[in-house]
């Protein structure tokens, strides 16, 4: 059975918190919603609070996934994280991190493998 679009996405989010803990960062909250609107992983990288934006792409035909962040969603973003900060004030440190995400291949269980492109400080 094929999978929907939105199970596509949070299976990709799921893969990308997974790599990044592989990586040392350490997950503290999923799918963070505000009135501009949503944070897809917030984690801790040491001392540092990351705002985590996933972008998964079938293939690059139409553009990667970060060059898939118009200003618009940058501005939603930062509110966002603005809206976070205020609620916990323990977090003196930030930043904004995508990770780019497509498919590289199927293993023999079926199960999926990505490519990730992680871009700290991206803007």
């Amino acid at each position: 059975m094929k999978a929907t679009h939105l199970q596509q996405g949070e299976d990709a989010e799921v893969a990308c918190c997974d790599y990044l803990k592989t990586q040392g960062l350490r997950l503290v909250e999923k799918n963070y919603s505000g009135r501009q609107g949503e944070i897809d992983l917030i984690m801790r990288d040491k001392s540092m609070l990351v705002f985590i934006e996933v972008r998964f792409r079938k293939n690059n035909l139409f553009g990667g996934g970060l060059e898939s962040i118009t200003p618009s969603k940058q501005f939603k973003l930062r509110k966002t994280a603005e809206l976070y900060l205020q609620q916990h004030s323990k977090y003196k440190n930030a930043r904004f991190d995508v990770v780019s995400m497509s498919k590289n291949n199927q293993t023999n269980n079926n199960e999926e493998e990505y490519t990730f492109d992680w871009v700290t400080n991206a803007f």
